[in-house]
């Protein structure tokens, strides 16, 4: 059993930011290749708008595909619930939803307030198949890229009102422009794990915007969380920071956590050769430190 455990976000998350169609096949291969490096969850794809993203209208036929990797825990993104009612029909018992605490934010990714999408939480919860899994991903938790900082006590408020409707399986802070610093995401997380204790699971996704990625999942992880999302090559630019990169790298958790000692049962050298072949996608914005560091050892003589 591993230590930690390491979403792989990059079939949807990181997808989703490649201007030209990746190929049903193409994608179907690259998430074959992370389940034979030892990936066991991952976040397939998402039910959206086609006409909004069309790179991932493909979800069906991806979760079919993902199905069929025995042991794969396949989780989907659902920002309405209409998406979450096609996601459900199509198969899908692991849900995910997105809402965020800045309202601005929120309005600009859902076109809905904050309030209204925590209405959606409590139509999902309640068509949510008795087998299924709903996590929550709490985007703007620690930072907005319209409202800048935000306190802890706003993140709470919302995650009283979402807990109070209904007990999610998992909930994952996240920060969304990258500019968050370890401190801030050790206190949230103290803070957070105090007041709702009945929370079993709780994750964190990182961006790796301002290169802090792996510092601040280090941070959670020294706050007690064992569950981390992380996208191959580190796959998805930050949309507010235009040529930054975004979410924080497999590859790069996987090494640190193996210097700790820390097992997520993820092969590091396989996944190494996936994201050498996720980065040379067209269109791909990519980032991490570990893959070209280790592809420099391997050609380079030490001279230290």
């Amino acid at each position: 059993m591993s230590d930690v455990q390491i979403v792989e976000v990059g079939p949807r998350d990181g997808f989703q930011s490649v201007g030209p169609i990746i190929p049903t096949e193409k994608k179907v291969e690259i998430l074959q290749a992370l389940y034979a490096t030892g990936v066991r969850r991952v976040e397939a794809t998402s039910f959206v708008s086609k006409a909004a993203v069309p790179q991932l209208a493909d979800a069906p036929e991806i979760l079919m595909a993902a199905d069929k990797l025995d042991g794969l825990d396949a989780q989907v993104l659902v920002p309405t619930a209409r998406q979450a009612e096609r996601a459900i029909t199509a198969g899908a018992r692991h849900l995910v939803f997105v809402l965020s605490v800045s309202e601005q934010h929120n309005m600009s990714n859902v076109r809905r307030s904050t309030t209204e999408s925590i209405d959606e939480y409590a139509a999902i919860m309640r068509m949510l198949p008795q087998s299924g899994k709903m996590r929550i991903n709490i985007a703007t938790a620690f930072d907005c890229p319209f409202e800048g900082r935000l306190e802890p006590k706003q993140t709470l408020s919302v995650l009283q009102q979402l807990i109070g409707l209904e007990t999610p399986h998992e909930i994952a802070l996240c920060d969304t422009t990258g500019r968050v610093t370890p401190d801030h995401v050790d206190a949230l997380f103290v803070e957070a794990l105090e007041k709702f204790p009945e929370i079993q699971n709780w994750a964190f996704h990182a961006h790796d915007t301002y290169g802090l990625g792996t510092a601040n999942t280090l941070a959670a992880w020294n706050s007690g969380i064992r569950i981390f999302d992380a996208s191959v090559a580190g796959l998805g630019g930050c949309p507010f920071a235009p040529g930054a990169t975004g979410n924080v790298a497999t590859e790069d958790l996987v090494w640190m956590f193996e210097g700790m000692g820390v097992s997520s049962g993820i092969d590091l050298n396989a996944l190494l050769a996936v994201a050498r072949d996720v980065a040379a996608l067209p269109g791909a914005q990519t980032g991490g430190r570990v893959r070209d560091a280790m592809a420099q050892k391997l050609i380079t003589p030490n001279r230290s």
